[in-house]
């Protein structure tokens, strides 16, 4: 009696952490980009003071125009929206006009640096003179700022557009996996717990981490490079889930 009552709790203990696990995945997710942003940020910022101070905040800027040009060269059509090169640079003016226009940051950018470059007047020096001071000194990291940030949506909205590939890859696997799964079982076939289980814990991060490193890259790549191998693994590690899965699904 014991043990029916324990196996009961594991599996009501189980569907409790999935339906958590649903409810909350928005706000993990949510938290993920706003980890790559930040990270993409101090990466960029460090870059400049270490390994790109000549360029300044233009190594920004050329990647984003890089991004675009890329976006509207080669991503031409896409079964989520229509003109995915229009979109980008409608995404990317509608976040310039939001974030430095709508809120005033870039009038307050001209002021200070206005302020700064203007002659001290006697000996009286205000608040906002010392403001001026430290805008600009951090001025372009502010300004790298700004372009990582529409550099990030740019990106974004790459992984948006190449997510039924990773979809495609992990329906193939699972299909592929069914099947070798039922010839296994078929043939007599041995399964591998301990196979099955580490191909599981790999499907996160294969789905995962190249997002985030594609996100906080601090130079300009194909994404191809880095998304079409991942969805290629991450259709293997499926397949083999799929495969060695000990009960029906």
């Amino acid at each position: 009696m014991k043990e029916p009552a324990a196996t009961a709790e594991r599996q009501q203990a189980r569907q409790r952490g999935l339906v958590a696990s649903v409810v909350t995945l928005p706000w993990r997710l949510f938290g993920v980009l706003v980890a790559s942003l930040l990270l993409s940020i101090v990466i960029e910022c460090v870059g400049m003071y270490f390994f790109w101070p000549e360029q300044g905040w233009r190594h920004a800027q050329g990647m984003l125009h890089y991004e675009l040009n890329q976006l509207s060269t080669h991503f031409t059509r896409s079964a989520l929206v229509q003109e995915p090169g229009r979109t980008a640079r409608w995404l990317v003016e509608g976040a310039y006009e939001w974030v430095f226009v709508k809120t005033g940051l870039l009038d307050w950018m001209r002021d200070a640096s206005a302020q700064a470059s203007a002659p001290s007047r006697g000996v009286h020096r205000d608040f906002r003179y010392y403001l001026a001071q430290v805008y600009v000194w951090t001025e372009r990291y502010l300004i790298a700022a700004g372009f990582t940030v529409l550099t990030f949506i740019v990106r974004l909205l790459v992984l948006v557009l190449t997510l039924p590939l990773f979809l495609l890859a992990a329906f193939v696997g699972l299909v592929d996996g069914l099947i070798r799964r039922d010839i296994r079982k078929f043939g007599a076939g041995r399964e591998s717990g301990f196979v099955y289980h580490r191909a599981r814990a790999s499907l996160i991060p294969l789905a995962v981490l190249p997002w985030e490193t594609y996100l906080v890259l601090p130079v300009s790549v194909n994404p191809l490079l880095i998304l079409l191998p991942s969805a290629a693994l991450l259709g293997v590690a499926v397949c083999i889930a799929a495969a060695t899965f000990k009960k029906y699904l």
